[in-house]
């Protein structure tokens, strides 16, 4: 092996699985055939068709619902296959399963739904029908392809509902600290609304619905995994922070590799994570069984979420 390729696989984060791994994992997963108390399915991850599931869990015990569905695009995950369909028949497909959250919600839920451009029109539909809608956050994914006659894609959107107009957003906890291009002073000549310090100035700024500070895991992060559509740890953590409180608990019926579930451990949450692939759920139970240990999250770092390429510096100092 040369040289660089050694140094990339010394520097590969990514997280797998051996074959003893996957046969200890497999014992810890939840199956339900009954109508379960909230205590049965805290903080557990079920390996089980979705629709099988939803109708035994607990009534009114949800504080915030996270879904990322396959969207209207023809991909493989693992063993499973989605295939791109009408938005008519999106639209239905979306409606079958989010119709039968309503009843597991609190009325101070929030509720948040990934997609991208071919399945963000089918969201706020549906979503509208159930739940009073707040926004839509676009947030920059810097990696893709590019396209030859088209424009890239890049950006994803996740619409923001909740279950009523009495709801919870922690302005404070989601703040962003930005680098200040233009600092202003007051009549002093003191630092108007922002800080100084050896590696530049910064500013608290106010959330807004585009994102442009989230990095997409790749293999020397820690965070990795071998999912296709992974969501950054990051992005979950803003999240989970704005729309619940410790000890609340989230819902995440497609939970894929476990961002939510390993998410909600680190920030004090509790959680319920659906997933129908074995193989994704275990890597989901490793990833709980890392966040025990090491409850850093990627860009977020003294309570403050940090812009893009500004926090290495600020850490350095």
């Amino acid at each position: 092996m040369k040289g660089r390729d050694k140094l990339l696989v010394s520097r590969n984060k990514t997280i797998t699985l051996t074959e003893d791994e996957k046969s200890f994992y497999k014992q810890q997963f939840l199956n339900l055939h009954e109508l379960k108390s909230v205590e049965d399915v805290v903080d557990r991850v079920i390996c089980q068709d979705l629709f099988q599931v939803l109708q035994y869990l607990p009534e009114s015990s949800i504080d915030l619902l996270f879904a990322d569905p396959p969207y209207n695009i023809s991909k493989t995950f693992n063993q499973n296959c989605f295939y791109q369909i009408s938005l008519e028949d999106y639209e239905n497909w979306l409606d079958s399963w989010l119709s039968c959250t309503v009843r597991l919600l609190k009325p101070t839920a929030s509720i948040y739904i990934c997609g991208d451009w071919r399945s963000s029109a089918a969201i706020h539909r549906v979503g509208a029908k159930y739940f009073q809608v707040q926004n839509r956050i676009t947030w920059e994914r810097e990696k893709g392809r590019g396209a030859k006659n088209n424009w890239k894609n890049c950006s994803e959107d996740i619409w923001y509902f909740t279950k009523s107009h009495n709801y919870i957003f922690n302005l404070e906890s989601v703040k962003l600290k930005r680098q200040v291009i233009a600092p202003y002073t007051n009549e002093n000549g003191q630092p108007k609304d922002w800080e100084s310090n050896e590696t530049g100035r910064f500013r608290l700024t106010y959330p807004s619905n585009l994102w442009t500070d989230i990095t997409v895991p790749f293999w020397s992060m820690s965070e990795n995994t071998e999912h296709p559509t992974q969501k950054p740890e990051k992005l979950l953590a803003k999240l989970i922070l704005a729309s619940s409180n410790e000890g609340d608990l989230i819902l995440d019926p497609f939970l894929g590799s476990g961002t939510t579930s390993a998410v909600a451990k680190k920030l004090n949450r509790h959680f319920i994570g659906i997933e129908i692939d074995e193989h994704y759920c275990c890597i989901a139970q490793k990833r709980l069984a890392l966040a025990t240990v090491n409850k850093n999250i990627q860009g977020y770092y003294n309570n403050v979420f940090w812009e893009r390429n500004s926090l290495a510096k600020q850490k350095s100092s």
